[in-house]
């Protein structure tokens, strides 16, 4: 089972958020962000549903909506204090259930 597998079958919870992002980063992105950062730490999986299912990402628009992370997360109008989020494309081909 891959890393992303275990997180998809363990489901959201205080560290971990799916959010759909098919073509634009969602709206909440930032607040998650924010209530990530006051506790540990977490992972958002962009391009997936609430229930663990996988919907995707633009494959066209991906490697924008990453930079986009990284720049705005320099924004203090989008997060204070600036913290420099690491965001990963990454291509998953595989059952989202055990």
């Amino acid at each position: 089972m891959t890393n992303i597998q275990k997180i998809l079958s363990q489901g959201e919870g205080l560290t971990v958020e799916f959010k759909r992002a098919k073509g634009q980063l969602p709206l909440s992105l930032f607040e998650t962000v924010c209530a990530f950062l006051n506790r540990n730490g977490g992972t958002i999986l962009l391009g997936v549903g609430d229930d663990g299912s996988i919907e995707g990402v633009d494959p066209d628009k991906a490697e924008i909506l990453c930079k986009n992370i990284a720049n705005l997360s320099n924004n203090p109008q989008k997060l204070f204090p600036a913290f420099l989020l690491a965001a990963n494309k990454m291509e998953f081909r595989g059952k989202t259930s055990s």
